[in-house]
């Protein structure tokens, strides 16, 4: 599999995002604490450069505890402050202003020095599309000011939200990059949604899912769908093993189609739906010692 897309909305977000980088003080990066290297767009620590940077593990609550406290630890060991939120629920978002407060503590005391007091903090939020960027924005301003959606490519234009007289947010639109070398990153992205449905089938999709939860999760498998999960044999193709508990767990909801057969297809929506939405269980598919991609 090799996942092409980035139309020409992307790349006009990049020249953006280089051109208004001389606006603001910081760059707030949102990424799915579920796949915080799939959801780390490579393009934007060439982008943003030496600039302060608030890496906001987003969709926390849907991820393995234990593996948010490691990327926490990783992200900070790079020179970056650290946010754990759920955007959905505004947990942990009311922290972002003193966060940033923090991230820019000498900053601020070389403005109070020059006289500039009370110069609001400007902020630039960047993220993949679908990462929960703008319903992040809408939290931390307490209004909804800029346009969420549960799909990618929803916010298209630079906006700047005001959210008191001491932080100002600019928004932009999600940018993905030109091509993913690893399949699992496109993966790990299709599994989240930050890449389009209609790119990829559902059952393929679902089979790699089900092949990444055995290997990382395999009891939060076993329980969600009463399946025995037994690792993948070394000569077994991912999409053999996947779709043979695919249908395994289409067999245990009772979905068929007619002719008896099981309705894997329906069984991979369901899966996909579950992960997404954290009825499943909380993963995280990716750790620091796995390497960026």
């Amino acid at each position: 599999m090799n996942i092409q897309w980035y139309p020409g909305h992307m790349t006009k977000t990049r020249r953006q995002i280089e051109a208004d980088l001389g606006q603001v003080d910081m760059v707030a990066e949102i990424i799915d604490a579920r796949i915080p290297i799939s959801s780390r767009n490579p393009d934007i620590d060439e982008l943003v450069g030496e600039k302060p940077r608030l890496i906001v593990l987003n969709r926390a609550d849907q991820a393995d505890p234990q593996s948010n406290g490691r990327w926490s630890r990783f992200f900070r060991g790079k020179g970056f402050a650290v946010l754990e939120t759920d955007a959905k629920t505004g947990k942990g978002v009311s922290g972002f202003a003193q966060a940033s407060r923090e991230l820019l503590k000498e900053q601020m005391e070389r403005w109070k020095a020059k006289g500039q007091v009370g110069r609001p903090i400007r902020a630039m939020v960047v993220g993949v599309p679908n990462v929960g960027k703008s319903t992040f924005i809408n939290q931390v301003a307490k209004r909804k000011s800029a346009k969420a959606g549960d799909r990618p490519g929803v916010t298209r234009g630079k906006q700047w939200v005001t959210v008191d007289q001491g932080l100002a947010l600019l928004d932009t639109p999600g940018i993905l990059w030109p091509k993913f070398e690893d399949e699992r990153v496109g993966m790990h992205l299709a599994y989240t949604g930050a890449v389009k449905d209609e790119i990829m089938d559902a059952e393929t999709l679902a089979c790699h899912l089900m092949d990444d939860l055995a290997m990382r999760y395999p009891m939060a498998l076993a329980e969600r769908y009463k399946l025995k999960v037994v690792p993948r044999g070394e000569d077994e193709s991912i999409i053999s093993y996947g779709y043979t508990l695919l249908e395994e767990a289409a067999g245990k909801r009772g979905f068929r189609v007619s002719g008896g057969e099981f309705d894997t297809e329906r069984m991979a929506h369901i899966l996909l739906d579950e992960f997404r939405s954290g009825k499943l269980g909380h993963f995280t598919l990716e750790l620091p010692e796995e390497g960026e991609k």
